[in-house]
């Protein structure tokens, strides 16, 4: 029995879910919800490591404690702490006191946030950016009827996924800043998306009362229609009407978010283990790594050792949002470090350790961790969550919706939304207009989603990150396929997934017309290799003109079945002759996708 009145369980390095149930005597089903609140999506025999097992047991009521040789007894206790809130759960509650909230304000790119929150600082930072456009991530902290609240202040969604995504939110509260006089716009709907996925408390901070043609109601009904009514109209959303130009009604707002913040557990422990987030990092040429860090518990000292992701090294200065020299930092404090060896991400966790000898071991035993946890995790496809929801391991399918035009979303949500039944509920966290992104893909990894686009294309950005992280991107031309896939991935009747896998490619050189044969292609292999029972595609400045089979394959005189790179042959396309020189035929395979 640990002194804080919970059992003490000893958890190895890495156990499957089946294994962590059993020494808990509990049920693996109740294993997986908890692990699913906190947005680790396991079958019952997936492994994880002992930071996550030690969340799950410290949430059915034990405290864990790692099963490591006593020589690596040092390293485990100041080793790497996953997540930051599990560290002040682990501290004693007599030593726990109130810290201040933190804010992060999010909202369409001219709604007012910067301006707002100048208004919020009474200093002067909207007027030096260019076109009023954010520039950086910052931090800062105001005081209001002597407490302090810290501002986060973001340029996109992008930062605030990407700490979701880590399983590292930094902020306790959301303010939704939304211009009265221009509504709820595309990027208002995605950062309530990212809100609501983030389980965090939303204050919409109505901006911009003083424009004559502010229409206030009306934003209201776009508010309640995306999942927000506010509170004048019987719902659970502050609604806090402001004029930022005119710094009005801000003592409202931040009356409104220590009226949140009350209903809120924002503890820590000063004296405890130091441990919060990365909010950004840059490299200075003259300065080095620069990062902005939030303490979340503990306090960061002048010349402490830290490991931020990746990162490490000794604070050799530190500077408040002011830019004033400081010595040390204190829990819901932002904080300007320099001294570490290489920039780390934003939203990764930053810990101190005893010594450089001692972050290098943490360094490289996080590096190792991220390894497995790549290979070992699921990965958000519509047949591994058939799979899970059939465990009875999930309940619902996650989809975020990407359409060519307006009027495409509504027919699709509403198709999607009758298909749920009581086995599967279909969650619909983000339907928009327009191609798919790399945000829409941040948010897929952060709530394991699948993103669903009809008429549309992702961009390579989004593309690559898909691929990294695993998450599933189908893109349809047909609704009733769309639905059909759906449908059928809920039922377990999916088809196999293929991939298309690059082969290689070639240059047209020239092009022949041979009698009774057809247009053929001379050509010069660029890239790995051309295969004469592989697919191959035809690509004039990067548009796509002929997808088909090679119908021949020559090396000289020669009929042969593959020209690797370096090589010139002869190629002809199945049913199609309007080659022209300076096209690039790409040759590839189609195979079972192993996801």
């Amino acid at each position: 029995m640990s002194e804080n009145g919970l059992k003490t369980i000893i958890l190895p390095t890495s156990l499957t879910v089946r294994e962590l149930a059993q020494l808990m005597e509990a049920s693996p089903i109740q294993v997986i919800k908890v692990l699913m609140t906190n947005g680790v999506m396991a079958n019952i025999n997936q492994q994880i490591d002992f930071d996550t097992a030690a969340i799950v047991a410290s949430e059915l009521g034990f405290e864990a404690a790692m099963d490591v040789p006593v020589e690596e007894m040092e390293i485990a206790e100041t080793g790497e702490t996953p997540l930051w809130r599990r560290q002040i759960d682990s501290e004693n509650p007599s030593d726990l006191v109130a810290r201040a909230p933190v804010v992060t304000i999010l909202g369409h790119v001219d709604h007012g946030k910067t301006t707002l929150l100048d208004a919020i600082r009474h200093t002067s930072v909207a007027s030096g950016e260019a076109g009023g456009i954010t520039q950086h991530i910052g931090a800062y902290q105001v005081e209001h009827k002597g407490q302090l609240i810290t501002f986060l202040d973001t340029p996109g969604h992008a930062a605030f996924t990407a700490m979701r995504s880590r399983g590292a939110q930094g902020a306790d509260i959301v303010i939704l800043v939304v211009a009265a006089d221009d509504g709820v716009m595309p990027q208002t709907k995605e950062a309530i998306s990212h809100a609501k996925a983030a389980r965090v408390p939303i204050i919409v901070a109505l901006n911009k009362m003083d424009r004559p043609d502010a229409n206030p109601d009306f934003t209201k009904k776009q508010l309640a229609e995306s999942g927000l009514v506010p509170d004048d109209w019987d719902g659970d959303t502050m609604v806090v009407p402001v004029s930022a130009k005119q710094k009005t009604g801000i003592d409202d707002l931040l009356e409104a978010i220590l009226l949140t913040a009350e209903g809120l557990t924002i503890l820590a422990n000063p004296s405890g283990q130091a441990i919060g987030t990365v909010i950004e990092a840059e490299i200075d040429r003259a300065k080095g790594v620069l990062a902005t860090l939030l303490v979340q518990n503990g306090t960061v000292n002048m010349g402490d050792v830290i490991v931020a992701g990746t990162s490490y090294g000794r604070i050799r200065a530190m500077f408040d949002y002011k830019g004033k020299p400081i010595r040390k930092a204190g829990p819901s404090t932002p904080v300007l470090v320099m001294g570490l060896n290489d920039v780390p991400h934003a939203g990764d966790i930053f810990q101190a350790a005893k010594s450089t000898k001692l972050a290098l071991v943490l360094v490289e035993e996080r590096r190792n961790r991220t390894k497995e946890r790549i290979s070992s995790a699921p990965k958000a496809t519509l047949e591994e969550l058939f799979d899970r929801v059939q465990s009875g391991e999930e309940k619902e399918l996650r989809l975020i919706i990407k359409a060519d035009v307006q009027g495409s979303l509504e027919p699709i949500i509403n198709s999607l939304t009758d298909l749920s039944t009581k086995l599967i509920s279909i969650n619909i966290l983000h339907a928009e207009a327009g191609n798919i992104s790399e945000n829409d893909v941040m948010l897929a990894v952060a709530s394991q989603a699948i993103v669903v686009g009809f008429n549309v294309s992702a961009d390579s950005a989004a593309k690559k990150m898909a691929e990294a992280e695993g998450v599933s991107i189908r893109l349809y031309s047909i609704i009733y396929r769309l639905i059909e896939d759906v449908e059928k991935a809920m039922k377990g009747m999916l088809e196999p997934e293929y991939i298309q896998v690059i082969l290689g490619e070639a240059d047209v050189l020239a092009v022949f017309k041979i009698t009774k044969v057809g247009v053929i292609a001379g050509c010069r292999v660029t890239k790995g290799e051309i295969r004469r029972n592989a697919k191959a595609r035809l690509l004039r400045n990067e548009e796509e003109i002929f997808n088909g089979e090679i119908a021949s394959l020559k090396h000289e005189k020669d009929d042969v079945r593959e020209v690797r790179a370096g090589f010139e042959c002869g190629i002809g396309l199945k049913g199609f002759n309007e080659i022209e020189t300076g096209d690039i035929i790409q040759c590839y395979s189609l195979e079972l996708a192993t996801t």
